[in-house]
């Protein structure tokens, strides 16, 4: 497996490192690759073919894939393909785990794919090297024209990284409603949180955001939003969105939050649509524990989703808790964390794009111009 290795520098007492430091170093030289494909899109076909064919042919090495991009006709039907496909190592999402032998991962498609990948491994990460071939590619810095001569500097190891954070978050069921009430009320001890007494039942690590939202019903969302144990505020309005700096560009941003670089330690809260005027997204330091229950006086439930999947409703007596992660995602960089970030705001969500102001033909003509 990889190492990440981080090289501080003492700049002044406060030791703060430089991002510019993040590299990823190999440990030994890696074997197993997994290789992850956009789904339903067949212009990704020849792309898979060729990077297959590339990493068992020539690096030879053991490429793992999901068993239905395997399975898929156009492939099956490839004669000239069929002996690299029989190389192929497959598994299945959600019935076998493949996280303790993948030495890297490699993304064709859009923002989706890392995604996807990210759900895959609910621990450690191995570094993860995004080629744009979807529609967005704000996550994919990569063109896949030149893969060969990226992915062999990726193996030849010291490439930049960007250590994207993702949340741990836990749906728990089953509390009694009285405790949530005092919770509410501010009747339990700073800290104290009666929803340890409930049932966990899911457990997952988001990459974007935990959505929580008013669901089918024309009502507002009436949420309760704790930190470390304390009541902060209530959300009324279509609901909240709690995201990672990765996710402060895709849903928080669309809903006006501000825009976070991934190497920024921090959790946004962003609400959707608040009945409020004065209700901004808020900025919390990484590692504080988030808590959002239902209001007492909530006239309806809400729903809560994971980086847009595994969507559910959440009732008087559930709770969401999430705080940062210790393990994130491990994104290997194209050209440098901070230029790779700010090329993406440029190019996919035309960040401070207009029409430039001509320069002046002669300088006494300033007073005339327009501002």
């Amino acid at each position: 497996m990889p190492a990440i290795r981080h090289v501080k520098e003492e700049r002044d007492k406060r030791h703060i490192q430089d991002p510019a430091s993040q590299r990823l170093t190999w440990n030994k030289p890696p074997v197993n690759v997994l290789v992850i494909r956009k789904i339903r899109d067949e212009s990704l076909v020849e792309p898979f073919k060729e990077i297959c064919r590339f990493l068992v042919e020539e690096k030879q090495m053991m490429v793992y894939v999901e068993r239905r991009v395997a399975d898929d006709a156009t492939l099956s039907k490839d004669e000239a393909f069929g002996s690299i496909r029989n190389q192929l190592c497959t598994f299945r999402e959600g019935y076998d785990d493949i996280s303790d032998c993948i030495d890297l991962i490699i993304c064709l498609g859009g923002d989706g794919t890392l995604l996807y990948a990210s759900s895959l491994f609910q621990g450690s990460v191995p570094p993860v090297m995004a080629f744009h071939l979807g529609s967005l590619g704000f996550l994919t810095p990569f063109k896949f024209e030149s893969y060969k001569t990226e992915v062999a500097k990726v193996f030849e190891g010291n490439a930049a990284i960007t250590l994207r954070s993702r949340l741990k978050v836990k749906v728990v069921k089953d509390i009694e409603p009285q405790q949530l009430q005092q919770e509410h009320n501010g009747l339990l001890p700073h800290g104290h949180t009666n929803s340890e007494a409930g049932k966990v039942t899911l457990q997952l690590q988001v990459l974007n955001e935990v959505v929580v939202d008013r669901g089918p019903s024309s009502y507002l969302s009436n949420v309760d939003l704790y930190l470390d144990g304390r009541l902060i505020t209530s959300v009324q309005g279509d609901g909240v969105i709690v995201s990672t700096p990765t996710g402060s560009t895709a849903y928080a941003a669309a809903a006006g939050a501000s825009m976070i670089h991934p190497n920024v330690p921090a959790i946004m809260v962003t609400p959707i649509c608040p009945h409020s005027l004065s209700f901004r997204p808020i900025v919390v330091p990484a590692g504080v524990e988030l808590m959002i229950t239902l209001s007492p006086d909530a006239r309806n439930t809400a729903w809560v989703s994971f980086d847009g999947r595994k969507r559910q409703e959440i009732q008087h007596g559930d709770c969401i808790k999430i705080t940062t992660s210790c393990y994130p995602v491990p994104s290997i960089c194209c050209h440098d964390l901070v230029y790779d970030w700010f090329e993406s705001l440029a190019q996919c969500l035309h960040w401070n794009v207009r029409k430039r102001q001509e320069r002046l033909a002669d300088i006494s003509d300033s007073s005339d111009t327009e501002n």
